[in-house]
């Protein structure tokens, strides 16, 4: 039998057309190849996931065409090929967590200097650039600012304030977002179409919303669900499977915190607790729930009635900062139910509370209302 070659290999981008979400990036790319403005070094930046190695394959791909850089190469040729499935002489990938020595910067900087055997430019990936030593970073540093003329650089990272400043300071740097749900939702369509598998509705924005805009965790997500639930997948599977909690139970945790419904909330986390659903999940989607409260209190003059209450923005602020407060104690606290519990009723008590100079000015409102109106009785 063949070997199985999961999802997110197969549907890698290919060509500049392939990589979704981040059209700044492909826009720019495209437009620094045709008119020939091709710098020397680059840096990618974002979370994982994002597609920063997969869209430089595809840029040294373009830039080694045959007859020259071009957008649209030929996929069917033998260096395009042998590009996109690592085995290009001329298109070095290293990972910088394992080749991070100042030796081994010094061994690149030599090979530098050979002229490509194969293709038009020696471009050399560096992956997860941060993790390189001070010392190797300062090796790079002179090839970095003045490389000969055939060798490119593509530097990828997720912590780019790790990447000393005069490296940075030489490269073109780009911002890989994170994907919308939007865009992930209609990918896994797509893939979920093409391998002839009936997939929900909600089961798709359950995945979108697990992966946190990554491609790739999106599509490693739905190769697991495939693999449990075979050609048809319910949302109710996806829940289960990552221990996440309907959009209609969280709004009901929601309206539970926003009218001070103690009882329901309690309840609410005894039966997630047992259900064995993620609570720092939940605790997130709350979070969730409660901006979107928040920004609708703001477009619409102070107050929100998502959370099943008329509640002022004031309110909504305090209760998505206590809320933001308690994340770490529940990642590291004993009791997780516990301090799930906890984080819940300080978020509806910090809602209740009201500040101070607004309570001042109100009184002071009514006090000047006060003398006003005793003024028109005199």
């Amino acid at each position: 039998m063949a070997d199985y070659q999961v999802i997110a290999r197969r549907w890698r981008p290919q060509r500049f057309e392939d990589i979704v979400g981040q059209d700044h990036i492909v826009r720019t790319l495209s437009n620094a190849i045709e008119s020939g403005r091709i710098a020397h070094a680059y840096l990618f930046v974002g979370p994982r996931g994002t597609g920063k190695t997969s869209t430089a394959r595809v840029f040294a791909k373009a830039l080694n065409a045959e007859g020259g850089p071009n957008i649209n190469p030929s996929d069917e040729s033998d260096v395009s090929q042998a590009i996109m499935n690592g085995s290009c002489l001329d298109v070095i990938e290293i990972d910088g967590a394992s080749n991070n020595s100042v030796d081994q910067i010094r061994d690149l900087r030599e090979e530098c200097q050979y002229a490509p055997a194969q293709c038009s430019f020696k471009i050399y990936i560096i992956d997860e650039v941060h993790m390189l030593s001070a010392s190797a970073f300062n090796a790079l540093l002179k090839t970095l600012e003045e490389p000969p003329a055939h060798v490119k650089f593509i530097f990828a990272t997720t912590e780019a304030q790790k990447v000393l400043a005069t490296i940075t300071s030489r490269c073109q740097r780009f911002e890989f977002r994170p994907i919308s749900e939007e865009v992930l939702v209609e990918r896994l369509t797509r893939i979920a179409e093409s391998e002839k598998v009936e997939i929900a509705e909600g089961a798709l924005h359950s995945i979108a919303r697990l992966a946190s805009g990554g491609m790739r965790d999106a599509q490693s997500i739905l190769d697991q669900m495939i693999s449990f639930c075979g050609q048809t997948i319910a949302e109710s599977d996806v829940l289960d499977v990552y221990g996440l909690v309907g959009p209609d139970r969280i709004q009901q945790l929601g309206t539970a915190m926003g009218t001070a419904d103690y009882p329901t909330l309690v309840d609410l986390v005894e039966t997630f607790s047992s259900e064995g659903r993620d609570l720092y999940r939940v605790l997130q989607d709350v979070e969730a729930l409660v901006r979107e409260a928040l920004m609708e209190a703001i477009q619409s003059g102070g107050k929100s009635g998502k959370l099943g209450a008329p509640l002022p923005s004031e309110s909504l602020l305090r209760m998505l900062d206590a809320l933001q407060q308690s994340e770490s104690s529940l990642q590291r606290g004993l009791s997780e139910k516990v301090n799930f519990e906890v984080a819940l009723l300080r978020a509806v008590e910090a809602s209740q509370v009201r500040a101070i100079d607004n309570l001042v000015r109100e009184l002071k409102g009514l006090k000047d209302a006060g003398s006003d109106s005793g003024k028109k009785k005199a």
